[in-house]
């Protein structure tokens, strides 16, 4: 399989070319204005789809260093770069804010004159099992002021972290457009005894003939090379291929270094705690509520229990609590195998819930279990390609959006979706469409059943290293995490944030969550599903 590289200078703008040698200068790559980037599916879009895709677009934008390559040595070095808490010795109370400023400086020691470093940050008192996530902002001149409200008393530690430096995220965006082939899938055809196996992905090279597996109802372009002997019909499955290797020169990998500058701490030149005393009796009532779901940060960990500021979570500790909960329900958890994770959980948690065997592939699914005493019943199915799964049968290969029109609703109904992880390698808009189908079918859903239950899983930070951060990055994540947000915003439905609750935790990042980290987000679901009658 080689490389394929977009070509800038075709009339159509969207073509295809096979030579593995083309350079493209940076300032090439990272122009705004952006073609299609697949020959055969050209989205047609209203007047307002394209506006929000604009506006969409332009909201994730992520600044630019200076034209011209940036040399190793004056990239960002997290080990010179250093924070300081904005009057650590001041008084605080619970509910203040708390400021910190963050300098950067390259390997040489010298200060950065622009910003688009990509930073983390948290406050957490460990004794009390207790953290929350910071508010980044880049003030585009090597500075970053990171926000954090106080949410309980005590001593409070400030962690900030380098996850990529400014130099690495133009590498990701160059990959993100020039190469959304890097993550490659691929499809069985059987007939008889016969089979073949040819490549596929949402868009492919052209020159050879293909099989158009676009959704005639979604419109979800998919491709995959025609087999030799077999008709297009004879797909049996679908599977990840592989990752392409050799994606960066030389330079850009400096870029990308575990120990050297990727998820790398910064430390602090002065103190990096700070006291917080409790709140006055009187106003306690308003203590760590935010009406606005969009607050920041949206909840917190105290003694390694998440809570909201936007809803009241009850504690699901015992299995006949979510039983009870559950009772007389349907629940539909679709995504990828973040989601999975709530299926897993909740079937090894509840000993009425069995899982019926539908001797589906391991990992894969769809999986069912089933509490015939209580008449619960919850099932999982992974969303639709791109899915970097092994190996889904053709038949169970659906779309979200087909299958919520496919379902009545109703208050017994329970609705969870996740979809993130296998859209990093590729365009946004790529994301954006599937969102939009997505949405239309929600919203139709909860028109003719408005009591339904719909919830949605944010993304999840994760462990990074000079590989995984080529395909996964967390800053992939959050730019896709971003747009999902703007685009349900509005709508009828109810968030799990389980992105800040990856951030906020002491565990390790890691793409699929430990499991205290899962029961405080199946705690956040089930509280959506019964409300506490306050």
């Amino acid at each position: 399989f080689s490389p394929q590289h977009l070509d800038d200078d075709t009339v159509s703008g969207s073509n295809w070319i096979t030579e593995n040698n083309v350079q493209h200068s940076l300032s090439q790559t990272t122009k705004t204005t952006r073609k299609p980037y697949c020959g055969y599916e050209q989205q047609t879009l209203s007047k307002r789809e394209q506006a929000e895709q604009e506006s969409l677009l332009a909201a994730i934008q992520w600044p630019k260093p200076p034209d011209g390559k940036i040399a190793f040595a004056q990239s960002t070095d997290p080990t010179h770069s250093d924070f300081v808490i904005v009057k650590p010795s001041r008084f605080f109370k619970v509910g203040d804010q708390l400021e910190v400023l963050v300098r950067m400086k390259d390997f040489q020691g010298k200060p950065k004159q622009y910003g688009g470093d990509y930073l983390q940050a948290r406050i957490h008192s460990p004794v009390l099992k207790a953290g929350a996530a910071g508010r980044i902002v880049d003030c585009h001149n090597g500075l970053y002021k990171v926000f954090f409200t106080l949410l309980w008393p005590g001593e409070v530690k400030v962690s900030v972290s380098l996850v990529h430096p400014s130099e690495a995220i133009q590498v990701l965006l160059r990959l993100r457009e020039e190469r959304p082939d890097r993550v490659y899938f691929k499809s069985s055809f059987k007939s008889g005894r016969y089979s073949e196996t040819t490549e596929c992905n949402v868009c492919l090279p052209g020159g050879l003939p293909v099989c158009n597996f676009t959704d005639l109802y979604t419109g979800e372009p998919w491709f995959c090379y025609k087999p030799r002997k077999l008709s297009c019909a004879s797909r049996i499955s679908h599977a990840k291929g592989g990752y392409l290797k050799g994606l960066l020169t030389h330079e850009e990998s400096l870029f990308f270094q575990s120990d050297v500058n990727i998820k790398r701490p910064i430390l602090s030149s002065g103190p990096d705690s700070v006291i917080v005393k409790p709140k006055a009796f009187t106003d306690l009532s308003s203590m760590d509520r935010a009406e606005d779901p969009t607050a920041s940060p949206s909840g917190y960990y105290y003694e390694d229990q998440w809570r909201s500021r936007t809803h009241w979570i009850h504690n699901f500790n015992k299995s006949d609590d979510i039983t009870e909960c559950l009772q007389g329900k349907v629940i539909h958890l679709f995504g990828d195998s973040t989601i999975r994770q709530w299926f897993e959980y909740l079937t090894a948690f509840v000993p009425d819930l069995v899982e019926f065997n539908l001797g589906s592939p391991k990992n894969v699914g769809p999986f069912m279990s089933v509490d015939l005493k209580h008449n619960i019943l919850l099932k999982f199915r992974c969303h639709g390609p791109p899915i970097r799964f092994s190996t889904v049968f053709s038949s169970e290969l659906r779309y979200i959006a087909n299958e919520l029109h496919g379902i009545v609703g109703g208050r017994n109904t329970v609705i969870a979706i996740t979809i993130w992880s296998h859209f990093s390698t590729f365009p946004v808009e790529v994301y954006i469409r599937r969102l939009r189908n997505i949405r239309r079918a929600v919203i139709q859903l909860l028109d003719r059943s408005p009591k339904t239950l719909i919830v949605i899983r944010t993304a999840n930070v994760q462990e990074l290293g000079p590989e995984v951060s080529l395909f996964n990055s967390d800053w992939y994540s959050f730019q896709l995490d971003s747009v999902m947000r703007k685009m349900f915003s509005g709508i009828a439905v109810h968030f799990v944030d389980a992105w800040e609750m990856s951030v906020a935790h002491y565990l390790p990042h890691n793409l699929h969550p430990s499991e205290i980290i899962v029961k405080n987000q199946i705690d956040a679901f089930l509280s959506y599903v019964c409300p506490l009658q306050t």
